[in-house]
This record gives structure tokens, sequence and C-alpha cells, in this order.
């Protein structure tokens, strides 16, 4: 939590925070209908529960099309984050355009490269997603894939976090992660998972080929689906008496493994 700076008291920074988050949200099943003919991105679209007007269905079937995420909330729950004329919605503008997969492969095995894909399985922290984000994009990492549901929102705080990194990467998403991990494992490319049981390290692991690394939420890990998928597990070795390490860091040091495998520069000689 940041400290307060003489002078400034608490009400401001939660005040800031709403401000920042109505920038970017839009309410009235008319408006959110507006910006979906408009192409706009929507991160997420609060639901009021048992809602089922004509002109309401319409909008839920436009936003199915578009495969946003919606879910479904009490009314108090839309009435807490505005007291306007929301009618039973609320929407969450995207900070980025979302990039399909299934196009951005091909295009990078077409330009000679060895795709590297980052796939994240509900990283709930801003400002950790943030950060790989920016360590992902300074890797030459060619996609980040995430969940619909369960992982961080794209906001101006994990914008800010990344450095401008999620304005440059393209961001996939998924309503299940199995199926784009089953699509990069069709499309030729070796599924790794980050797991500290994994016996294999990533000094150990071959990683110059085309490539797709799974890292997992802080707090439950990688999904039992997802391992199973996966063609090997690799950890990272530690030495001190904590089990384990910051996402954000593990996923550093695991990218930056792969950056030295694929140029061929050994220890000695990266100091050099």
């Amino acid at each position: 939590m940041r400290r307060l700076v003489p002078g400034e008291k608490a009400g401001f920074i939660a005040s800031d925070q709403v401000m920042k988050q109505q920038q970017h949200m839009i309410f009235g099943i008319r408006a959110v209908m507006e910006a979906l003919e408009a192409g706009k991105e929507l991160d997420k679209v609060l639901v009021k529960e048992g809602q089922g007007t004509p002109v309401f269905r319409e909008m839920i079937r436009n936003l199915r099309e578009k495969r946003s995420v919606i879910q479904y909330v009490p009314l108090e729950r839309l009435n807490r984050i505005t007291r306007k004329n929301h009618q039973g919605v609320i929407a969450y503008l995207s900070e980025v355009s979302y990039s399909d997969l299934t196009s951005l492969v091909p295009g990078i095995y077409e330009s000679g490269e060895n795709p590297l894909i980052l796939v994240l399985d509900r990283i709930s922290d801003v400002r950790n997603f943030g950060a790989i984000a920016r360590t992902a994009e300074c890797a030459g990492v060619h996609a980040i894939v995430i969940p619909a549901r369960g992982s961080a929102m794209i906001n101006a705080d994990a914008v800010k976090t990344s450095a401008g990194a999620l304005h440059k990467i393209p961001v996939c998403r998924y309503d299940n992660l199995a199926d784009a991990v089953k699509y990069l494992k069709n499309s030729g490319l070796k599924i790794v998972a980050a797991s500290e049981k994994a016996p294999v390290t990533i000094y150990q692991m071959q990683m110059e080929g085309p490539l797709a690394i799974i890292m997992g939420s802080e707090d439950s890990g990688i999904s039992d689906t997802l391992m199973r998928q996966s063609d090997d597990l690799v950890s990272i070795p530690l030495k001190g008496t904590i089990e384990s390490l910051n996402v954000s860091v593990a996923a550093g040091i695991l990218l930056f493994e792969v950056v030295r495998q694929r140029t061929r520069i050994t220890p000695g000689e990266a100091g050099g």
C-alpha cells in the first residue's frame, strides 16, 4: 500500500482510484450497445440478475457474439458503483484490443522466428500482470494469453506498470485456456509449465525451439488441466529458505533464460 505524503488524506486516494475507474466505465443499455457497434473492446460487463426485457436480451446476444465477459451481479452491487441510471448494466472499456492467436502464430513462423508465447493462468494482481507484460515485451515474447475470467483487469494501472508494453505486445483472451494451449501444441510449440516441484531446472531445459510457457497464480498455481497438457515441467533453483518467488520475478528469470539460449550466450560471455 502506498504511504500518504504529508497533508494527504486517505479519502483523496480512494477518490482518485474511483475517478480512474469511472473514466473507463459506461452504463446503460443503449450506451453499451453503441460501444459494441463502434468496435470498442469491453474488459467485463456487470449485468443485473434477472433482467429480461427484449432490448436487454438483444444486448446480451450482442455481448456474447463479441465474446465479452458477462458477470451477473445483484442490483446492490451496481448501485454501489454508480447511483446514476445504469439500467442494470455497467461495462468497463478495455485499455487494449485483444488479438487472435490463430492469426498470430502462422505469421510468426512465416517471419522465420520461433514462436515464444506466454500463457498466464489466473494472474489476478494488476501490478504483477503489468510487470510480467513489461518483461515479456523486453524478452521478445510474441503474445500473452490470458483467461476471460479470473485474470487481472487490463486497466490504467496495469498499462502504467507495464511501462506501455501492453500497448505493444499482443494480448489474446480465451474463455478456456485449455483450448489455447491445445492450439499452440497442435501448431508445433512445446508447452512448458513453471512449477517449483519440477525436477528439471530452467538451466537443464532446452528452450530454443517453438515454445509456450505457462505461469500460474501465486495462490493456486497452474490448473491441473493445463498441467496435464504440458510437455514438460520446469523449475527455478532456489538457494534460500523461502519456497517460491513472486510470479513476475519468476517469469522474468525464465524468459531471459530463453533469451540466453536463443542468442547462444553462455554465462561467462554475458558479463563480457
